[in-house]
């Protein structure tokens, strides 16, 4: 199910980021970087053309299938975030975040 697994700060630049098989991590790397930029045209056209909400909607971002997936980091996510010795925007070094996303994709693949 998941080959990447990338975690964006609210300044739109990733906090983590990891995919498998390691020889496609660059491919992803792009991909993820590539939305970013995105979303960053996306939030920049709201300033020139409010007449069209429409616009803002990117669509569903993940399958309703994978909502235990996405709970389960959405979890861990907040206990990294729960942290006192976390800084906010520093990338994530969690060892508990990383050994929760690797079994994520163990299960995936």
């Amino acid at each position: 199910m998941a080959v990447c697994i990338a975690v964006i700060a609210k300044e739109n630049y990733p906090l983590f980021i990891r995919s498998v098989p390691v020889q496609n991590e660059l491919k992803f790397h792009y991909t993820v970087h590539t939305s970013l930029d995105v979303v960053e045209e996306k939030i920049s056209a709201v300033g020139k053309a409010m007449a069209d909400q429409r616009e803002l909607y990117l669509g569903l971002l993940y399958p309703t299938e994978d909502q235990k997936m996405f709970r389960k980091l959405h979890n861990s996510f907040t206990d990294v975030m729960c942290n006192p010795f976390y800084n906010p925007g520093d990338t994530i070094q969690s060892k508990a975040f990383d050994s929760m996303v690797s079994a994520m994709m163990v299960q995936a693949s």
